[in-house]
């Protein structure tokens, strides 16, 4: 039964670390990279489709992202799109292919993003101690019911502590590496 509920808490931390790794990719570094436009939609035939569904994205170099849209007429659509987002981005065209070129990172726009993905890795700390308060809240109901014993609550709790200070532990260093990404010029 403890057993489970670790396993339990081992899956729900790792979705929550996945989640902040998409969150972190999303902010964008001075580098061109095709994850930063996985949150931008565009109107598809009157539905909301995501953009890596309808054009290809590449890496051109290392500042400029190419995307090929699969459709002639999707061009307008997502350029509208990328201008609308909240990533500053201006995309260009050229016929049958979107360039976005990625501006040089100011100062003040790293110290921007630095607080985001600070935001972000909080967030994400924040999930991982959630799970870990609805575990221990599952162990005592256990102890309560007389399922297992006093000894195994200290134990099995101490074991989802040290889980917690993993997963704690893997998000200071994501952390860390974006902060160095985002302040190397």
């Amino acid at each position: 039964m403890i057993d489970e509920l670790k396993q339990d808490a081992e899956q729900r931390m790792k979705k929550a670390m996945e989640s902040l790794e998409k969150a972190l990719n999303r902010i964008r570094t001075g580098r061109a990279h095709p994850s930063l436009l996985d949150g931008i939609t565009v109107d598809y035939y009157g539905q909301e489709t995501p953009l890596s569904q309808v054009a290809s994205v590449n890496v051109e170099d290392g500042r400029t992202l190419a995307i090929s849209p699969w459709e002639k007429n999707m061009i307008p659509v997502i350029e509208k799109a990328i201008m609308t987002s909240d990533l500053g981005l201006n995309p260009s065209s050229t016929g049958d292919l979107i360039r976005l070129p990625m501006p040089a990172l100011t100062e003040e726009s790293r110290k921007t993003y630095v607080r985001q993905a600070r935001h972000e890795a909080e967030n994400g700390r924040v999930a991982i101690r959630n799970v870990r308060r609805d575990v221990n809240n599952d162990i005592k109901e256990l102890l309560k019911e007389k399922e297992i014993t006093e000894d195994d609550e200290r134990r099995a709790m101490d074991d989802i502590q040290k889980i917690t200070d993993k997963f704690i532990s893997l998000i200071d260093s994501e952390l860390k590496q974006k902060e160095q990404d985002l302040m190397q010029v």
